[in-house]
């Protein structure tokens, strides 16, 4: 780029830099981002289709999950990765809607894009879509239905609702009642943290075999044979210290000039290891759960002792056990007493998946958990895993704020209608972006009559006309094709909604807002596509791929995919 001085050009930006302005950057960066809207769009809803991808290594994932398709495609145009991060905002902060989330996203994009060329200028859509979203909110809050924190029905429904269309469709009522069941065990004064639920995955049997072990489940065996393989109403140690002889800070060198001397050496170091037995014993320990090392004299003595142990077991593990058991976790061994050990009415060691591992159950106030999930085939676990995670962070946001929306396209359909009313009340061009940004919003019911093989046009109207009437709990039932109360089967959690909402217009706000587009290095290809001498790290690779996806994007997405 060179700006004319005087008779001299000025040179600004190197001659690799590439520049997109204007108009056409705006254009280049929403097509990108509705290309990703676009890919995720035919999995929305309890009809949605499946996405097969396959990875450089030939790695196979088939999913429904909006952010596990987004995540596994290789997105390199910066803005489509903003469209992305829409998913990955979600995922984290309410596990499920990342699909809603982009399909808005991708819609507001398409909208302005009509807007931007009748000459509405980019800052005004921006403002009306803020506006928009924050009365967006307003509806949907006073829309939401309270629900208690003991109503399991309703938690049940929530889950089930969000492995609709999942693999684990088959089993979702049983799954449904797994996962409340977990979340409300874990729930305590701080709110629900799924952390607390370990999920464990087992290639084999059926889905609907899956269970709920109330306790915890360490991937690990018993370090020796002679250890009983089942403890009843077992007292439980927790130790992040070695049973080992310690050794020294700083190597030492000892001169052995006599046989004895050396056998001296070795009584002392069992003796020492004889005591650290002897502490735990003496506290009355059954069990114990060791998360670093244990010496094989060490172990010897506990097996005699009677005493089951397990080594280098992991810190969550550990900490799971102190939730679900009440023990403490103790850092030296010679200050064990009574008070710090733990209780669990069985622990036992089972072979769970090919392999074995101790099943800590029967505990008195179960604040950590364990999911077995069962299935057919890898690819059948995977997606059941990732329908539980779904499933567990809408739960768990159901009880923390105890207010739930009716799905199948309900809220949508509110909301489209109460932000045309909005629309007439607030002057100016911003006006136009708002009725933009309701349009935008009924891409939902419409898409989910598409995906269902429904007239969405048809399905769009009844659900508007029924709304208009004051019925506004129906939303689409996609099995049936019929408008129906949604209110007792098809629930989510209003923070699904709100946060959708928030983050997919932040995202095509920011994208909107975008009038220039600067690339360091020659953007005239995908990657590899740069002349020989420059390599992949050089100038002319630096961006290359961004490249193949910003220059003119093609039909779909270029660099992209």
């Amino acid at each position: 780029m060179a700006q004319q001085m005087g008779n001299q050009p000025m040179i600004v930006l190197s001659e690799e830099s590439q520049r997109t302005s204007g108009k056409d950057a705006q254009s280049m960066n929403i097509t990108a981002g509705k290309a990703v809207a676009e890919s995720v769009r035919t999995t929305l809803g309890p009809k949605g289709m499946d996405k097969m991808l396959v990875d450089d290594a030939g790695s196979v994932v088939v999913t429904n999950d909006g952010v596990t398709i987004l995540d596994e495609m290789d997105i390199e145009h910066p803005a489509a990765n903003m469209i992305v991060e829409v998913a990955q905002t979600q995922e984290d902060e309410v596990g499920d809607g990342t699909t809603t989330a982009v399909v808005i996203a991708g819609e507001l994009l398409q909208k302005a894009e009509d807007l931007l060329d009748q000459d509405i200028h980019a800052t005004i859509l921006a403002q009306g879509y803020r506006q928009a979203a924050e009365k967006a909110k307003e509806i949907l809050e006073e829309e939401a239905i309270d629900v208690d924190a003991d109503d399991d029905e309703a938690l049940e429904n929530v889950a089930a609702t969000a492995m609709t269309g999942k693999g684990a469709e088959s089993a979702k009522d049983h799954l449904a009642a797994l996962v409340r069941r977990a979340v409300q065990s874990v729930a305590d004064d701080d709110g629900v943290d799924t952390d607390n639920i370990k999920v464990e995955t087992v290639v084999g049997g059926s889905i609907d075999e899956s269970q709920l072990v109330e306790g915890v489940i360490v991937d690990k065996d018993r370090v020796h044979d002679n250890m009983p393989k089942f403890a009843e109403d077992a007292d439980i140690a927790l130790l992040d210290t070695a049973i080992e002889v310690p050794e020294t800070e700083i190597d030492t060198e000892v001169n052995v000039s006599d046989p004895d001397q050396l056998q001296e050496f070795l009584d002392q170091e069992e003796k020492q290891l004889r005591e650290m037995v002897d502490h735990i014993a003496d506290a009355g320990a059954d069990v114990v759960f060791c998360q670093k090392g244990i010496d094989d004299m060490a172990q010897h003595y506990l097996a005699q002792e009677g005493i089951l142990a397990v080594r280098r077991g992991k810190k969550s593990d550990i900490s799971a056990l102190a939730r679900s058991t009440g023990a403490r976790v103790v850092s030296n061994v010679e200050d064990i007493t009574e008070e710090d050990l733990g209780f669990a009415g069985s622990v036992t060691e089972k072979e769970l998946a090919g392999s074995e591992a101790i099943f800590v159950e029967d505990v008195e106030d179960a604040k950590a958990v364990t999911m077995i999930l069962r299935g057919g085939t890898d690819h059948v676990v995977d997606e059941v895993e990732r329908a539980i995670e779904d499933a567990l962070g809408v739960v768990a946001a159901t009880l923390e704020d105890g207010k739930i929306l009716p799905g199948g396209g309900c809220p949508e359909t509110e909301l489209s209608l109460g932000l045309r009313d909005y629309a007439d009340s607030v002057g100016g061009r911003e006006q136009l972006a708002i009725e933009a940004f309701a349009d935008a919003i009924d891409v939902i019911p419409r898409t989910l009559a598409e995906n269902a093989g429904l007239d969405p046009i048809d399905s769009l109207v009844e659900l508007r006309s029924a709304h208009d009437g004051g019925d506004n709990l129906v939303g689409l039932n996609a099995y049936t094709g019929e408008v129906e109360d949604m209110s007792d089967e098809v629930v989510e959690p209003l923070r699904v909604k709100t946060q959708a909402v928030e983050s997919a217009t932040e995202a095509a706000v920011m994208i909107l807002r975008i009038d220039d587009v600067i690339a360091a290095g020659d953007l005239k290809g995908g990657q590899g596509d740069d002349d020989e001498d420059d390599a992949p790290g050089g100038p002319g690779g630096g961006m290359g791929g961004m490249g193949g996806g910003m220059g003119g994007m093609g039909g779909g997405m270029g660099g992209m995919m």
